[in-house]
Protein backbone atom coordinates (compact mmCIF):
# COMPACT_ATOMS: atom_id res chain seq x y z
CA UNK A 1 0.00 0.00 0.00
CA UNK A 2 1.46 3.57 -0.88
CA UNK A 3 0.82 6.81 1.10
CA UNK A 4 0.34 9.05 -1.78
CA UNK A 5 0.29 13.30 -0.62
CA UNK A 6 2.20 12.65 2.46
CA UNK A 7 4.81 15.48 1.84
CA UNK A 8 7.36 13.04 2.88
CA UNK A 9 8.04 12.49 -0.85
CA UNK A 10 8.35 16.09 -1.40
CA UNK A 11 11.55 16.23 1.33
CA UNK A 12 15.36 16.96 0.48
CA UNK A 13 17.26 16.08 3.66
CA UNK A 14 20.74 15.75 4.44
CA UNK A 15 21.39 12.15 5.60
CA UNK A 16 22.74 12.48 8.89
CA UNK A 17 20.03 14.90 10.05
CA UNK A 18 17.19 12.43 8.21
CA UNK A 19 18.52 9.61 10.71
CA UNK A 20 18.40 11.59 13.80
CA UNK A 21 14.49 12.46 12.94
CA UNK A 22 13.91 9.00 11.80
CA UNK A 23 15.31 7.35 14.90
CA UNK A 24 13.67 9.69 17.27
CA UNK A 25 10.28 8.34 15.24
CA UNK A 26 11.12 4.91 15.72
CA UNK A 27 11.81 3.83 12.10
CA UNK A 28 15.26 1.76 11.61
CA UNK A 29 17.57 2.26 8.87
CA UNK A 30 19.99 -0.95 10.19
CA UNK A 31 21.50 -2.40 7.47
CA UNK A 32 18.59 -0.88 4.87
CA UNK A 33 21.00 0.67 2.44
CA UNK A 34 23.57 0.84 0.43
CA UNK A 35 25.90 4.24 -1.72
CA UNK A 36 22.55 5.00 -3.19
CA UNK A 37 19.63 4.66 -1.19
CA UNK A 38 18.28 4.56 1.76
CA UNK A 39 15.31 2.66 3.65
CA UNK A 40 13.91 3.06 7.10
CA UNK A 41 11.15 0.29 8.72
CA UNK A 42 9.01 0.42 11.33
CA UNK A 43 7.86 -3.14 12.27
CA UNK A 44 4.09 -3.90 13.38
CA UNK A 45 3.49 -7.05 15.29
CA UNK A 46 -0.43 -7.56 15.25
CA UNK A 47 -2.80 -10.42 15.28
CA UNK A 48 -3.04 -9.78 11.75
CA UNK A 49 0.37 -10.54 11.03
CA UNK A 50 3.21 -8.33 11.14
CA UNK A 51 3.77 -5.45 8.75
CA UNK A 52 6.26 -3.03 7.79
CA UNK A 53 5.99 0.93 7.30
CA UNK A 54 8.49 1.88 4.87
CA UNK A 55 9.78 4.94 3.83
CA UNK A 56 12.65 4.95 1.67
CA UNK A 57 15.20 7.89 -0.68
CA UNK A 58 17.75 8.30 -2.83
CA UNK A 59 21.13 10.11 -2.82
CA UNK A 60 20.63 12.96 -5.27
CA UNK A 61 24.61 13.69 -4.53
CA UNK A 62 27.02 12.67 -2.02
CA UNK A 63 27.49 9.04 -0.52
CA UNK A 64 24.94 7.41 1.66
CA UNK A 65 28.67 4.94 3.32
CA UNK A 66 30.31 8.50 4.00
CA UNK A 67 27.13 9.76 5.69
CA UNK A 68 27.64 12.48 3.54
CA UNK A 69 24.67 12.49 1.26
CA UNK A 70 21.44 14.60 0.26
CA UNK A 71 18.16 12.50 0.08
CA UNK A 72 15.29 12.43 -1.64
CA UNK A 73 12.58 10.58 0.08
CA UNK A 74 9.84 8.41 -1.98
CA UNK A 75 6.11 7.78 -1.36
CA UNK A 76 6.11 5.89 2.18
CA UNK A 77 4.69 2.23 1.41
CA UNK A 78 3.20 -0.47 3.93
CA UNK A 79 3.79 -4.19 3.48
CA UNK A 80 2.67 -7.37 4.50
CA UNK A 81 5.54 -9.89 5.97
CA UNK A 82 5.05 -13.57 4.45
CA UNK A 83 7.94 -15.92 5.91
CA UNK A 84 9.76 -17.03 3.83
CA UNK A 85 8.83 -15.08 0.89
CA UNK A 86 9.32 -11.50 2.04
CA UNK A 87 6.65 -8.39 2.19
CA UNK A 88 4.38 -7.74 -0.13
CA UNK A 89 2.63 -4.54 -0.76
CA UNK A 90 0.11 -5.33 -3.44
CA UNK A 91 -3.70 -3.69 -3.38
CA UNK A 92 -4.92 -7.38 -2.83
CA UNK A 93 -3.04 -7.37 0.69
CA UNK A 94 -5.43 -6.77 3.34
CA UNK A 95 -4.59 -3.90 5.80
CA UNK A 96 -6.70 -3.40 9.28
CA UNK A 97 -7.56 -0.05 9.38
CA UNK A 98 -6.63 0.84 12.91
CA UNK A 99 -2.73 -0.31 11.61
CA UNK A 100 -3.80 2.02 8.22
CA UNK A 101 -4.34 4.99 10.65
CA UNK A 102 -1.33 3.97 13.02
CA UNK A 103 0.83 4.76 10.14
CA UNK A 104 -1.03 7.76 8.68
CA UNK A 105 -0.08 9.59 12.46
CA UNK A 106 3.87 8.38 12.59
CA UNK A 107 3.94 9.96 8.43
CA UNK A 108 2.47 13.39 9.91
CA UNK A 109 4.64 13.82 13.11
CA UNK A 110 7.90 12.36 10.90
CA UNK A 111 6.71 14.36 7.66
CA UNK A 112 6.31 17.41 10.22
CA UNK A 113 9.68 17.32 12.34
CA UNK A 114 11.50 16.16 8.74
CA UNK A 115 10.68 19.32 6.96
CA UNK A 116 12.25 21.35 9.33
CA UNK A 117 15.50 20.44 8.25
CA UNK A 118 14.75 20.12 4.46
CA UNK A 119 16.22 21.92 1.27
Amino acid sequence: MKFENTGIETLHIDLNRLDEVMEENAMVRAGQWDYERVTYDHKFQIREGTYYLRVQGYATQGDVGAHDAFIQLMNPILGKHYYPHGVEYGEDEYFPEHLVKQCQQMLEKIYKDLSIFAD
